[in-house]
């Protein structure tokens, strides 16, 4: 978040611990390692083990951090992230405009910084029926933490079934968004294709033409 100008800065968040900067580095470069042996190797022949030396750790150490090689390519920091920005949008501001609004900082955290990461990743999911897979067990953890941040906003119980559907919507949506933007070549603006899908999950589809489509026609 851009810091806003003012006479005296705001206390600064206290800085992670050593051994929670560790923890990060060694993610960092499990990760780092993982993208780089399978742009060159491919995902198939890219084993832990690779993995492992190229980050300069161990086997179990990769392990400890990432249950599975698909969650190496899966997992983010950007969990956390979304939930706080969702918590802290104004009071009475419409639930859409929040995500809206949350939706383009996380985007401004991964493609817009790491466009080619971004790619692979989204490659990954859309050629990789394991990381597909594993994609769709890991949604309902992040729709979980959706769930209790919009119902908060539109005052629901986070159980309730209309916030755990509407979260579960969202994760959904955005995944068949990641799956769109790389089985059409990435061509288009990923931030663009997100405000879409809100828009569906808002309005429903918009007015289609048969004709141009290619749908069937109803016969009256």
């Amino acid at each position: 978040m851009a810091a806003t100008a003012q006479s005296s800065p705001p206390a600064a968040e206290p800085r992670p611990g050593l051994r929670e900067r560790k923890k990060t580095k060694t993610r960092i470069a499990i990760r780092e390692a993982t993208y780089r042996l399978i742009e060159t190797r491919g995902y198939d022949a890219t084993t832990v083990e690779q993995i492992a030396e190229a980050a300069e750790v161990s086997p179990s150490t990769v392990f400890r951090y990432f249950p599975t090689k698909e969650d190496i390519v899966l997992t983010d920091e950007y969990d956390p992230l979304l939930e706080q920005e969702l918590r802290e949008r104004p009071a009475g501001e419409p639930w859409s405009d929040s995500l809206r609004h949350v939706l383009r900082e996380a985007i401004g955290l991964g493609p817009s910084q790491d466009p080619e990461v971004c790619r692979l990743r989204t490659r990954l999911m859309a050629e990789v029926p394991s990381v597909r897979s594993r994609m769709m067990e890991s949604a309902s953890v992040t729709g979980r933490i959706l769930s209790r941040a919009i119902a908060e906003r539109v005052g629901h119980d986070p159980d309730s079934l209309e916030a755990r559907v509407l979260a579960m919507s969202l994760i959904g949506a955005l995944m068949e968004t990641s799956l769109y933007w790389a089985e059409t070549g990435h061509q288009e603006d990923f931030a663009d294709l997100v405000d879409r899908t809100v828009s569906v999950l808002e309005h429903g589809l918009p007015p289609g033409n048969p004709e141009a489509t290619g749908a069937p026609r109803m016969s009256s």
